[in-house]
């Protein structure tokens, strides 16, 4: 476990006075100075007494107990609804699994924080597959409509069998007409799909089996909302340099940086080729581009394709520490930008994603206000970094197409 010293006193470099030492003699030495002329007697100070060790002079803490409160005395809004209602385009109600379907909450439980929230809609990124996904349709979409839509996955336990491709082209089709509004790619393709069982070789997101799968969901007016990479350092060596360590220690299986992994770059260049390859298809890239540190990067990209879109999903602690530049982003790419958190409802391990009241509030007061140094999540550590936001003070004219028009375009909605 990484320690730090928490001193009272601080070490003093080596010949130079100790600070509190030398403050409290000068106050003292001057204190007797006085008496001693107030008494008719020299100018002699009375000698001074050794200073009492500070409170907790010497000890060690371990980092995560470490909890620092800001000292800063600055403004604090709190926004409990946005100005526009919103659409969040990234979120997850239920997920695949042997078995059938599991559903993190039912949508009586959702509704009431989604009023509350000015939330218009969610969209449930893990709709599943066949009957997974009619059922999560019904439970959800066609319960309450305008209030959710989902997403269909690919059947990726399939990949490796014969006459795949046109397979998978034909379900996006099926899944459309069961009310499917588009398709999710988790990282499962290039980080731990691979042909012929776990020790094969890792499927490249450009692999070209999956042409017509992205094919037909252009043909079918699906968006297919991608996550193919982490943030860069979950791809370095979890060491003392990676200012993500307390996370990775925390979760040793989300780094990357062992070999037989792609490296963070080649898997977005894979990525680009299946844009360039597909121009009639959107493809939202999820958690900003997959590359929040580097904005410079997605606004090439950006440039580049014109058929992609970027969404905020847990990454607005990495957008909020750097707010000038975030700012010029959304000022520049405001037609392009959707609004998500990656919300899981009951999530534990991350809580910059547990689906709640607090979450919607940091999002809002993020787009909104010019407040500095808020936290990122509702947490009592930042758990992607030790680091805090500021906010970006969005005018109307971006809110209004973040929060909800740019998504009503892009899943050809209805506001």
């Amino acid at each position: 476990m990484y320690y730090f010293l928490l001193s009272a006193r601080g070490r003093a470099l080596e010949g130079q006075v100790n600070r509190r030492e030398w403050l409290t003699n000068m106050g003292m030495g001057l204190a007797g100075v006085s008496a001693g002329r107030q008494a008719g007697g020299g100018a002699t100070p009375a000698a001074p007494a050794q200073p009492a060790q500070p409170p907790g002079a010497g000890a060690t803490l371990p980092l995560v107990e470490f909890e620092p409160r800001s000292m800063l005395h600055v403004e604090e809004t709190a926004v409990d609804k946005p100005r526009f209602p919103v659409i969040d385009v990234h979120t997850h109600l239920s997920f695949s699994r042997q078995g059938g379907m599991r559903y993190a909450a039912p949508p009586e439980e959702l509704l009431p924080v989604m009023d509350r929230r000015g939330v218009q809609t969610m969209v449930n990124l893990t709709g599943g597959t066949g009957e997974g996904l009619a059922e999560t349709i019904a439970r959800y979409d066609r319960a309450h409509p305008g209030r959710f839509i989902t997403f269909t996955e690919p059947s990726w336990g399939r990949a490796s069998e014969p006459g795949y491709a046109a397979f998978q082209g034909d379900q996006i089709g099926a899944a459309a007409r069961a009310g499917a509004r588009g398709l999710k790619v988790l990282k499962t393709l290039g980080l731990y799909l691979r042909d012929g069982g776990p020790s094969g070789p890792l499927v490249a997101v450009d692999d070209k089996r999956f042409d017509p799968m992205w094919e037909a969901c252009g043909g079918h007016g699906l968006p297919v909302a991608i996550h193919i990479a982490d943030p860069e350092a979950f791809f370095l060596p979890t060491d003392r340099f990676n200012e993500r360590y307390e996370e990775l220690a925390n979760h040793p299986d989300w780094s990357f940086s062992a070999p037989g992994f792609p490296s963070f770059r080649a898997l977005l260049e894979a990525c680009d080729r299946v844009f360039a390859r597909h121009p009639k298809t959107t493809f939202i890239a999820l958690h900003v581009g997959h590359n929040a540190e580097n904005l410079a990067v997605v606004s090439e990209r950006l440039e580049r394709f014109p058929n992609m879109s970027v969404e905020l999903g847990a990454r607005i602690g990495e957008l909020g520490r750097q707010p000038r530049t975030a700012r010029r982003f959304f000022e520049r790419w405001q037609d392009r930008i959707l609004f998500g958190t990656d919300a899981v409802p009951h999530g534990t391990q991350t809580p910059q994603q547990i689906f709640g009241d607090e979450l919607y509030r940091i999002y809002y007061r993020f787009l909104q206000t010019e407040d500095e140094y808020f936290d990122y999540a509702p947490a009592p550590v930042p758990p992607q970094g030790r680091w805090r936001i500021y906010g970006l003070g969005l005018p109307d004219a971006i809110l209004r197409k973040v929060y909800s028009e740019n998504a009503t375009r892009v899943l050809n909605v209805r506001a």
